[in-house]
């Protein structure tokens, strides 16, 4: 899989505050259970519990639940207060349902966008907590940190919504990282169809890239933050309705 590079800086300027939050929300934990112990009795067990989380397939999904004809639209590295809206729009207008990979730090900073792409009938895919296209040469502790608080803030923003999928920045899976995903009920996720649209090399080359290889599988790749996706918006609305001409239907990553 191929990992996107340039033009993705920003996501690096990310990192401390993520960090930052996982500080204080393991530093909350520790203060709650000092609490609860220095009070000198036993916390209230929970109004109802939270449904059990069921395990999923480990291996790096890229079927379509439409089978042969089906392909499944992936949006990456959101929400963006200026471009999420706009693919809504589009994909509203074709009546077409995606997969949005969100980053945590994004999700956090923007929950009313979160909430928007369920509320349409879309589905959450668990990005990482800050877009690290090398985590896979990071530690197991840091791989988890970034999955599981990226986990956390999603589902935070989503109002109660976890992520069905989780997938690598730039595919930088490791079996770890596959493992971990897949046992918090998070398949991991692929892509057969890199349109490269981060690297922004206009609408006819992206479509173009789609009618190429599109052969190769279902799974395409389009991105709605991380840089003006203008041609990203652009090359969908001429994409989808292409699709549909073609005989397929628009479905999601089987699980």
């Amino acid at each position: 899989m191929a990992r996107h590079g340039g033009g993705r800086g920003w996501y690096g300027k990310l990192i401390g505050a993520a960090l930052g939050v996982t500080v204080l929300a393991t530093g909350a934990s520790v203060w709650t259970a000092q609490a609860g112990a220095a009070g000198g009795s036993s916390p209230k067990p929970a109004a109802s519990a939270a449904p059990a989380i069921k395990p999923v397939d480990v291996s790096i999904v890229h079927a379509s639940d439409k089978g042969a004809r089906g392909v499944n639209i992936t949006i990456d590295d959101g929400p963006d207060p200026n471009w999420t809206p706009q693919v809504l729009d589009v994909l509203r207008e074709y009546g077409v349902k995606a997969t949005f990979c969100m980053v945590g730090t994004q999700a956090q900073a923007h929950p009313d966008l979160v909430k928007k792409v369920v509320a349409e009938g879309h589905r959450l895919c668990d990005h990482s907590v800050s877009h690290d296209t090398a985590m896979d040469k990071n530690t197991q502790a840091y791989q988890s940190q970034q999955i599981l608080d990226a986990e956390r803030m999603i589902t935070k923003a989503s109002g109660g919504v976890r992520p069905m999928y989780y997938r690598a920045p730039g595919g930088a899976f490791t079996p770890y990282s596959r493992k971990l995903a897949a046992d918090r009920g998070m398949r991991p996720l692929g892509w057969n169809v890199d349109t490269k649209d981060f690297e922004q090399p206009g609408a006819d080359a992206i479509v173009a890239t789609v009618q190429r290889e599109l052969p190769n599988g279902p799974t395409l790749l389009f991105h709605d933050a991380g840089g003006d996706r203008s041609q990203t918006v652009e090359a969908l609305r001429r994409v989808l309705p292409w699709l549909k001409e073609q005989g397929y239907s628009f479905g999601f990553p089987v699980r």
